[in-house]
């Protein structure tokens, strides 16, 4: 007798959808008010008056502004970061952290954002100041190599700041899983595993870091609801984007975007000293300029790069079903996972292209019916 195939839970779906629009419904007020406290600022002349009290040479000045605008959005969006971040996950179940503990990590992201933020600043005003003609280029490099850092720091420095990070104590599927790495010519440092279960009731796999520091990592989510066939295909999902270069690749689109959208900027800052009589673009007072038109830029070109990024997606998907033979265990992994992350399955056309980064579930299965294990085997 063949074992029961887990099938969508529909109202699961029905949650899904509702949890999906309140998210997306959140995200744009959270755009829109951003939006337009950068606007009255530059358009109400209040960035041109707060510059009158910040007297210091760059990149200090603009430190200093960013702090202030840093720490006056935090205020205002917190009310609606608290109902985002903390009551909706709770209320439909993907979460079960106490308050103290949400605000714990809250305190740890905002810092560590607060941080890296203050940082790109202080080195992009001071390339704005000392080369007003290519500092979108000499940023655009910097902020490219922070990127490849960031990466390869994630397994060892930034994931151990929210999750207890553990060797994978299963040998057996360590070593199915180490094989696999082995196939897909994948080098990995490790197998960890991350305690999710301590935070929320969602399930994942990665492939994180870059050179000695990459490394499997499941959390033990996945590791309690999920058998070893399923976490393989997971796992090889992830092992073919390595497999397709999609790595570089994405980081190679990821470059362009960032050099067009500082070149595009450059023009924005440069076009505006006239009508706004700032002092030039490093003019601290265009600060909230440089910000709205770099965010403009991002929305524009996001539905162009999440259609990139689907096209990549899918074909990891096909070298997952490549890797293992087992499109099977693919479809009841990603209906599972679809179930347990409550994710919409079959979303509206407009949603996915504006803002689906990878296939929807409905799409992901259809390739899996359609893959040919024996023609596979063949080749």
């Amino acid at each position: 007798m063949q074992p029961t195939q887990p099938r969508l839970d529909t109202k699961r779906q029905e949650l899904a959808g509702q949890y999906a629009r309140l998210m997306r419904r959140l995200s744009l007020t959270e755009l829109a008010i951003v939006g337009a406290a950068l606007l009255v600022l530059v358009f109400g002349g209040v960035s041109r008056k707060l510059s009158y009290f910040l007297p210091f040479s760059q990149p200090w000045a603009a430190a200093l502004y960013f702090i202030i605008l840093a720490v006056g959005l935090g205020i205002i969006l917190m009310p609606l970061t608290y109902y985002q971040g903390f009551i909706l996950p709770r209320r439909f179940r993907l979460s079960h952290q106490k308050f103290s503990a949400w605000l714990a990590d809250r305190a740890k992201a905002s810092a560590l954002g607060f941080v890296l933020g203050l940082a790109v600043v202080v080195i992009v005003y001071g390339l704005l100041d000392r080369f007003p003609d290519l500092w979108w280029l000499w940023t655009a490099i910097f902020l490219f190599l922070l990127s490849l850092l960031l990466t390869r720091l994630t397994p060892t420095l930034l994931l151990p700041i929210f999750f207890k990070l553990e060797p994978l104590g299963d040998v057996g599927l360590k070593r199915r899983l180490m094989k696999l790495a082995k196939r897909a010519r994948a080098p990995i440092s490790n197998v960890s595993t991350i305690n999710l279960s301590s935070k929320g009731t969602t399930a994942n796999a990665m492939l994180a870091g870059l050179g000695t520091t990459r490394s499997i990592i499941l959390t033990d989510t996945l590791l309690q609801k999920y058998n070893s066939d399923e976490i393989e295909v997971i796992l090889a999902h992830e092992l073919g984007h390595h497999l397709h270069r999609d790595i570089p690749k994405l980081i190679a689109v990821q470059a362009a975007t960032i050099l067009l959208g500082l070149y595009l900027s450059n023009l924005v800052l440069g076009a505006s000293l006239s009508p706004f009589d700032f002092q030039g673009i490093a003019d601290v007072a265009a600060f909230p300029l440089l910000l709205l038109s770099i965010a403009a830029f991002s929305l524009i070109i996001t539905p162009l790069t999440n259609a990139y990024s689907r096209y990549v997606e899918a074909s990891a998907d096909k070298s997952a079903m490549e890797l293992t033979a087992n499109p099977q265990a693919f479809i009841t992994a990603m209906t599972k996972l679809t179930n347990q992350n409550l994710s919409v399955a079959n979303p509206s056309r407009w949603v996915e292209l504006l803002f689906y980064d990878h296939p929807p579930y409905t799409k992901r299965v259809s390739l899996a019916n359609g893959y040919d294990v024996k023609a596979s085997k063949r080749r």
